[in-house]
């Protein structure tokens, strides 16, 4: 009786433990390399810069790993974003700026490049925009809403204590004085002054007729290319191979996304859809 149990121990093992090995089993297929291609490092990097720049260290760590990667040599920057913050953009900017002292750097415009995101992009090499992309937007914009009406409606009112003449600018709870708004004038203005001299410097455009390219003109991706605010337009297959040639890339092996990240993406996209379509409300727009 006991040679008996021993004899099918391994089938009882595996009705027991069925569930955990067919998980296992679709691990291994999805991670498993699908081709010795997979072992061959990539030599060129294709790094995605979507929607507003606000929070950007997984796409500086991106950059930071492909300036040192000496088996990388050429990175393809493709934008889709409306802006955002004026300091991430910077960092952005300045992170390419070192990227392309290393090698070649090409961005494509696929959608919106502008504000913020086209200040990331002004010290590629060069810039592609899609022919249907729009382009611009150079300016810089702060803005607050005054709500004391609506305060004073539901029986509201605000009480301060403060060190310093200008501590309550840019506040909600009031029309903002004069001599606040000539204190926010002044931050708005020098920025713009930054954004604009970079732009200069790294595009080659003169300065003295930046109101031609910038004060926050919009323009389609041939305007852009006439004003000087892009390069070429093209499509992504355009943008692919220009990077090649200057990187001198015959055999172009690209990135890929990697997989748990893909995975863990499509389940937040459903997850999200789930919510928006159950709980609009928590979802955050």
């Amino acid at each position: 009786m006991n040679f008996i149990k021993t004899l099918f121990s391994p089938i009882a093992y595996i009705q027991n433990h069925f569930k955990a090995m067919v998980f296992l089993l679709v691990v291994f297929l999805i991670f498993a390399p699908q081709s010795d291609e997979n072992f061959t490092p990539n030599n060129l990097e294709q790094i995605n810069l979507l929607g507003p720049i606000m929070e950007i260290s997984e796409v500086l760590e991106k950059i930071e790993k492909a300036t040192i990667n000496s088996n990388i040599k050429g990175v393809l920057f493709v934008i889709d974003s409306p802006g955002g913050a004026v300091a991430p953009s910077i960092e952005l900017a300045y992170a390419i700026k070192r990227l392309k002292s290393k090698k070649p750097v090409v961005v494509y415009a696929q959608g919106t490049i502008a504000s913020g995101s086209y200040y990331a992009s002004i010290w590629a090499n060069e810039i592609i925009a899609n022919p249907g992309s729009m382009v611009g937007s150079i300016g810089v914009i702060m803005q607050g809403a005054d709500l004391s009406e609506l305060m004073s409606k539901l029986g509201i009112s605000s009480q301060t204590v403060q060190a310093g003449k200008y501590k309550k600018v840019g506040t909600s709870d009031r029309k903002w004085t004069d001599y606040e708004t000539n204190e926010l004038n002044k931050v708005i203005n020098a920025t713009y002054d930054l954004f604009t001299q970079d732009v200069a410097d790294a595009r080659g455009l003169d300065i003295k007729k930046r109101d031609l390219y910038a004060n926050a003109h919009i323009f389609t991706a041939h305007q852009a290319k006439e004003v000087g605010l892009v390069d070429l337009v093209g499509v992504s297959f355009d943008a692919k191979q220009r990077l090649m040639e200057l990187s001198n890339v015959k055999n172009p092996i690209w990135n890929k996304e990697d997989k748990l990240d893909k995975l863990l993406k499509k389940i937040s996209a459903t997850t999200a859809i789930t919510l928006n379509t159950y709980f609009p409300s928590l979802i955050l727009k």
